[in-house]
């Protein structure tokens, strides 16, 4: 399975780990590495994430929990596409996924 992330998620996580840097440089960076290796696990088990609770009926869209993140991502035949990712507090934006 291949994994792609959108430019939203992208910019998602280097906003979190710009955030971060402001206490840590170091910290950001781990947070990114771990945030990263932590996705490569949909490669070989992409319905390891739960179902979106928002919506829950489109079960090609899951998320991982990663720390105090939700990682938002939707399976299509051989790809996992990284939606968004959010803190777990946040309200989830429909739009950010559909």
């Amino acid at each position: 399975m291949n994994i792609e992330w959108t430019d939203q998620a992208e910019d998602r996580v280097y906003d979190i780990a710009s955030y971060i840097a402001l206490d840590s440089l170091v910290e950001a960076t781990k947070w990114v590495d771990n945030i990263f290796d932590y996705v490569k696990r949909l490669e070989n088990f992409p319905e390891s994430g739960r179902p979106v609770p928002e919506l829950a009926s489109r079960e090609n869209l899951r998320e991982l929990v990663f720390k105090n993140y939700r990682i938002i991502y939707r399976i299509e035949k051989s790809t996992v596409y990284i939606l968004t990712v959010r803190n777990y507090k946040q309200i989830l934006p429909i739009n950010e996924i559909i």
